[in-house]
């Protein structure tokens, strides 16, 4: 088995969105989520950024010693920095960690024209959900900044390559903690 992990905070924290395994649920100190777009995608994404006071769940997984070039392309806005040190979790064997951020010379707040996909942000959600349940879904809420940005309502028609349908408990949960952040939903 491979010695070599990833550590996912958005999209890879639902498995039905990769083939890694075995993955195990891991916190990161020192990292928050934010809401981002970068000239290398249209749309505003997840990132981490550094934050002394917040601590992020996720997944590890391991990364077969050629899967690093598929992980770097599926992340191809992010530089993979090394986390080893500042990820806690159960999983054994593990001697290199990297964690996915954008270079802060390169990020921009989400705006009308680089809004957030809801079919991006249902994914993550599902996988807060089954991974960390409902609090774990608050939590990841909690810890992610940039709510102030559009998300462009495109479920019906899902702009993300790795969109999963969701039950409607999950689609109400994230309704309903868009409505309770006040954040601002547009038509697609």
């Amino acid at each position: 088995m491979s010695s070599a992990f990833f550590f996912g905070y958005g999209s890879l924290v639902n498995r039905l969105t990769h083939g890694f395994a075995p993955a195990h649920t891991a916190r990161a100190r020192g990292w928050r989520r934010a809401w981002r777009w970068t000239e290398a995608r249209d749309v505003a994404f997840l990132t981490a950024v550094p934050d002394p006071d917040c601590e992020i769940e996720g997944l590890i997984a391991p990364v077969p010693p050629d899967g690093w070039a598929a992980l770097d392309l599926r992340e191809h806005a992010y530089d993979r920095l090394d986390a080893l040190h500042s990820v806690t979790h159960e999983a054994p064997g593990v001697e290199q960690l990297a964690i996915y951020a954008i270079p802060p010379e390169r990020i921009f707040a989400p705006d009308a024209r680089h809004p957030v996909l809801l079919s991006y942000l249902d994914v993550v959600v599902q996988g807060y959900l089954a991974e960390f349940g409902v609090d774990g879904a608050d939590r990841f809420f909690a810890t992610t900044t940039g709510w102030e940005a559009p998300i462009l309502d495109d479920r019906a028609d899902p702009r993300y390559p790795r969109a999963q349908r969701l039950s409607d408990d999950e689609r109400h949960f994230v309704d309903d903690r868009l409505a309770g952040l006040g954040a601002r939903k547009v038509a697609a």
